[in-house]
């Protein structure tokens, strides 16, 4: 080798050294992520919730408990259920040069991330933003709507919907559904859903109302519970959350309605202690978790408990975490672009068994559970918002069925 041609392979060979020393340089750096939902108004008490819920889970798993190596830190900033307000939460996050979003409380405020997100990115080459999406269900956000700075954590309406009624389908009692849903693109989406997934399944049933109601308006919803009792209806399915829901199940319980709600929401922060005592069996949830299993996931919910005198009810955020862990580790940095390039496809093993980020989309798949308000027992134990009741689990659905189509064409950059 001619000394001209060993120097080259020498500085070629230094220069990726040097590469790779800077691609494992994320160990010890910290991360910060905005949290931007609402922090005051209807739904503060599900938005403040939440915010510790990403302090405690990010927490967790920062640092040495980080396969990365890399320590998290979370910036909350109110959007007061606002989309607009949501638009000038992100333009402080990006003033602060903060390149992780994480956002969940209404798909109206997700839809104007993921477009506002897409322009800032393609504007700003080398400042890119990923979005991580913990609880904006929206269909349309992964399907027409779907874009590549933007990652769903939870089930979408369609795929809690298909589980729901794969469940409802064996449940012979159910003859007459009402359908209630706050009037917006995800309540919307419910009623669509529920309506078709039915018809498909159970065409024997009858839907014998359909209700939208403007989203954290309704400060009495007993005119509604009113045509519920009217309609002869047995079940009631709603994708109410926060204060719409724990007013609407308040208005049913006051009104004496004898009904099975078959929610979305009804484990979220605040909802359980409206529920109270009774309705044992009559309340259930579709959810990618519920409080009684054992694990890892359980001990964080005690965690959660003993620290803040609340309950941990968003576990979405759990596989979050451990997924930006993963794809940080994987791609041996915390650039936004390779991150996101690390998180496609990417599998793990959680609480619910394997997880995986679908590619096409980048919809999480996983399983699904369907859960009942009861009196806790010897099986169920964990004591929800101190009421003494528990959700029970009835049925694991796993990702396999509960996984829906996509129509996303993927643009990359």
């Amino acid at each position: 080798m001619t000394p001209t041609r060993r120097t080259s392979m020498l500085a070629i060979a230094v220069a990726l050294s040097s590469a790779s020393g800077l691609a494992v340089a994320q160990a010890g750096e910290t991360v910060k992520i905005a949290y931007i939902d609402p922090l005051s108004g209807s739904f503060a008490n599900i938005g403040q919730n939440i915010l510790k819920t990403h302090q405690l889970l990010s927490q967790r798993i920062s640092g040495k408990a980080n396969p990365a190596g890399v320590k998290f830190e979370i910036v909350p900033l109110d959007n007061k259920a606002s989309p607009q307000e949501t638009l000038n939460s992100l333009k402080a996050a990006i003033d602060q040069d903060i390149r992780y979003v994480v956002q969940g409380q209404g798909s109206g405020s997700a839809a104007a991330l993921i477009d506002a997100v897409a322009k800032h990115n393609e504007r700003n080459p080398g400042k890119e933003i990923l979005f991580l999406n913990y609880a904006a269900v929206d269909p349309d956000l992964t399907n027409s709507k779907c874009n590549y700075w933007h990652f769903r954590f939870d089930a979408d309406t369609s795929m809690k919907m298909e589980a729901f009624t794969t469940y409802m389908k064996d449940e012979k009692n159910i003859s007459a559904v009402y359908l209630i849903n706050q009037n917006y693109s995800h309540g919307q989406q419910v009623s669509r859903f529920a309506k078709e997934m039915l018809a498909r399944k159970r065409p024997d049933v009858k839907i014998v109302g359909d209700d939208l109601h403007p989203l954290g308006q309704v400060k009495d919803f007993a005119p509604y519970v009113a045509k519920i009792k009217a309609s002869g209806a047995d079940s009631v399915i709603t994708g109410n959350w926060g204060q719409d829901l724990s007013l609407l199940i308040k208005a049913g319980k006051d009104a004496g309605l004898d009904v099975t709600w078959y929610t979305y929401y009804a484990g979220a922060a605040g909802t359980p202690t409206a529920i109270g005592p009774g309705s044992d069996g009559k309340i259930k949830f579709v959810y990618v978790a519920h409080p009684n299993i054992p694990g890892d996931l359980a001990k964080a919910q005690e965690e959660f408990k003993a620290k803040y005198n609340e309950d941990l009810s968003t576990t979405t955020v759990y596989n979050l975490y451990q997924m930006l862990a993963a794809a940080m580790a994987k791609a041996k940095s915390t650039d936004p672009v390779k991150v996101a390039a690390a998180m496609e496809g990417l599998s793990l093993k959680s609480f619910s068994g394997e997880v995986q980020m679908r590619a096409t989309d980048h919809q999480l798949q996983q399983a699904l559970y369907i859960a009942k308000w009861q009196k806790v027992d010897a099986k169920y134990k964990y004591n929800v918002e101190n009421t003494g009741y528990t959700w029970g689990e009835e049925r694991k659905i796993e990702a396999y069925v509960a996984s829906t189509p996509t129509s996303c064409q993927m643009k990359r950059p």
